[in-house]
């Protein structure tokens, strides 16, 4: 059992991993890849850096960092997480509780670039297999995705209905299905009068009432709506502490909304690491 889980590697999610490992806390970051700041090229105005740093090597220093000051760091996927007392926390590759956890993940929600799709967000279009799939029980249900994030929101669904068919939007699966039913043309259109009902591929239509979006990974904000956390406008909304209405349960830097700024996202993990040390000595 650890005290505290630090989602991302990020930022944010290293800066309060640093503090709470010096609040002498048993801490675990779990990161997946280098997320935004792994793609950035040129860092010139971040504090002590005289000459020009790329977002990896900023993020290799500060994982460096935590990982000398004696912070666990794990390379893995999380998948989700539960909270009944404690948090369980899922990846690709084990599962790991925790007192407390930080969702620092940044924001990476993706969205099908495709006619129609935003206009059907919301009304049909859904990004929570457990928040909307008993909504759509016996209905059609489409779902997009290719990897293991799919896979979980397709166990979810199945609960509900067993008409679902999986969208690969011409990219390649990775993992392995078995009577479910596959279409791996790209999507080219989403139609619908008031609520969604057609996807169009690039060779066929299918009649659906409802697509669930599950490409790539999940961001914090999924893990956030899939556990009740309120959301605004796709922020993760926190109050003073960077604690969310779920005790124990903290967000901090790009996931919160604010200034998308690297010194913003320190500052987010120092002060939601000092609440956390806090919440757990009160606790």
């Amino acid at each position: 059992m650890y005290d505290a889980i630090v989602i991302g590697g990020g930022p944010a999610g290293a800066t309060a991993a640093i503090y709470l490992q010096r609040f002498k806390k048993n801490v675990l970051l779990i990161m997946k890849d280098s997320g935004a700041l792994g793609k950035t090229a040129h860092i010139d105005n971040y504090y002590g850096f005289v000459e020009t740093i790329t977002g990896p090597e900023l993020l290799e220093k500060g994982i460096n960092q935590a990982k000398r000051l004696g912070v666990e760091v794990i390379k893995d996927e999380v998948l989700g997480i539960d909270n009944f007392p404690d948090f369980n926390v899922k990846t690709i590759n084990g599962e790991y509780q925790s007192k407390t956890v930080l969702l620092a993940t940044g924001k990476n929600q993706v969205n099908l670039r495709v006619k129609g799709f935003n206009d059907f967000i919301g009304k049909g279009i859904s990004y929570c297999a457990i928040c909307d799939g008993f909504i759509y029980r016996n209905k059609k249900i489409g779902l997009v995705g290719n990897k293991e994030f799919m896979l979980e929101e397709l166990e979810v669904l199945k609960n509900f209905s067993e008409d679902i068919t999986i969208f690969t939007n011409g990219m390649d699966l990775s993992v392995e299905l078995h009577d479910e039913k596959i279409v791996t043309e790209k999507i080219t259109e989403i139609k619908g009068d008031e609520k969604i009902n057609q996807v169009v591929t690039e060779n066929s239509e299918f009649d659906v009432d409802v697509l669930f979006i599950a490409i790539g990974s999940p961001s914090a904000s999924d893990f956030a709506l899939r556990m009740g956390a309120f959301l605004d406008k796709n922020n993760i909304v926190v109050d003073e502490s960077f604690m969310t209405n779920i005790p124990g349960l903290f967000a901090a830097g790009d996931c919160i909304g604010g200034l998308l700024q690297i010194v913003k996202a320190t500052s987010d993990g120092a002060h939601a690491a000092i609440a956390m040390n806090k919440y757990l000595k009160n606790n």
